[in-house]
């Protein structure tokens, strides 16, 4: 991994919609975009937990 690609991953986040213990939708992306998908998330699945993490520079996520 080179240290363009360290410095990318320090600034991507993953969020997540969980049905209980399930994950049903993930989105990789740079912490703007993150933000933005969380918030629609969050106003389309008012009642299911979205998560939205740092992702860490060990951890593999497609867009999805």
């Amino acid at each position: 991994m080179t240290i363009a690609e360290m410095t990318s991953r320090q600034h991507r986040r993953r969020v997540r919609v969980w049905f209980g213990e399930h994950v049903i939708a993930q989105y990789v992306a740079e912490a703007p975009l993150a933000a933005r998908y969380e918030q629609a998330m969050r106003r389309r699945f008012a009642g299911l937990r979205v998560t939205n993490d740092i992702l860490g520079p060990q951890e593999h996520a497609d867009n999805n």
